[in-house]
């Protein structure tokens, strides 16, 4: 269902939810009290957004024995070679093959049958024909800034309705969603006007494989935290946050706080030191804080100190959420609904 709105502003429409939009239309009543819940509606920039875009993303990692990369797979079937013996890969299952004559090698040499076809992360596809070529993609890969890649271990149950609500237009309109390809490309094709709210309840697999309703946004980002943090696809114990926060020095690329304040960080350079001092420098001003982290439950905490106003605003009780070599995520859950987020990208 399409309808335009005409009688109502559109600086109005902004902020409705679309359950408001839709028990609007629903009523036939143009006048009917809107209220906004931040709680139901996210927009292209939002947390979970970006989450479920990584959720939907092409599963990668089962043949990374093969050919080193999250950032592909090899599409199904193909040949290759271990120590000079043939398993052709037709399925999953296959890759189990493959191990275990690894494993009974420690000089095992795997060698792929070209032509194959590459499926990236993204959906897109490349046919390499050799070895060569093959291996000077995997290199401009690997060169490239960290990806945060596809979260493993995490299976919607589709099809599940999405709600979407363009503010430059006025239109609002509802899509049901069948696949993992079609969520990806509906984030990918999100514009910064759209309001999107998922429809709850739908179900899910989580990571320990039992069927779970989802019930809110909430729930459904602690479900991905939970997957993150547990499933072994998603883990990368080569990295230790301590060094890497130190090691290199961040800007904030999104901040919450009731609201989107990222851009009055713009500009700000952080450097977090070994002594747990950090600094903020923006136009030749720097302002000095400090730092400190925890282990607590499981949980990695962290937290930072500013005296001024502005840069007080940063000092929270954070979770980390996830990080890399490039960026650091971190959340504050505040009664379920209004959550509190703070990014960093490396500089």
């Amino acid at each position: 269902m399409i309808i335009k709105i005409t009688m109502l502003s559109k600086k109005y429409f902004q902020f409705l939810t679309l359950i408001s939009l839709f028990l609007l239309f629903s009523c036939q009543s143009e006048t009917a009290e809107q209220v906004y819940n931040n709680q139901a509606t996210i927009t292209k920039f939002s947390p979970l957004t970006t989450e479920l875009k990584r959720v939907a993303m092409v599963n990668t990692a089962d043949d990374n024995i093969i050919d080193q990369s999250s950032y592909f797979t090899i599409k199904l079937p193909y040949t290759i070679a271990v120590n000079y013996v043939s398993i052709v890969i037709n399925s999953i299952s296959d890759y189990q093959k493959v191990h275990n004559v690894i494993n009974a090698n420690a000089n095992a040499v795997v060698k792929i049958n070209f032509p194959i076809t590459l499926t990236f992360y993204d959906y897109t596809e490349k046919v390499v024909e050799n070895q060569m070529e093959f291996d000077l993609l995997l290199s401009n890969w690997n060169s490239k800034p960290d990806l945060l890649f596809k979260i493993n271990c995490i299976t919607i149950n589709y099809p599940i309705k999405i709600n979407s609500y363009n503010s430059a237009n006025q239109i609002a309109s509802s899509i049901q969603i069948t696949s993992n390809q079609s969520l990806f490309n509906f984030i990918k094709n999100l514009n910064e006007s759209q309001f999107i709210a998922l429809s709850y309840p739908f179900t899910i697999v989580d990571t320990d494989k039992n069927v779970k309703s989802i019930g809110n946004n909430s729930q459904f980002e602690n479900e991905i935290k939970y997957a993150i943090d547990n499933c072994t696809k998603n883990s990368n114990p080569l990295l230790d946050f301590i060094d890497t926060l130190t090691k290199y020095s961040w800007k904030i690329s999104y901040s919450y706080h009731e609201k989107d304040n990222t851009l009055l960080y713009s500009g700000y350079v952080f450097v977090f030191k070994k002594d747990q001092s950090v600094s903020a420098s923006k136009s030749g001003i720097t302002t000095m804080g400090q730092w400190t982290t925890r282990i607590d439950n499981g949980n990695r905490e962290f937290k930072i100190s500013f005296s001024p106003d502005l840069l007080h605003q940063l000092d929270e009780d954070w979770k980390l959420f996830e990080f890399n070599n490039s960026q650091l995520r971190f959340r504050k859950v505040e009664g379920g609904y209004d959550n509190h987020y703070l990014y960093l990208d490396k500089n």
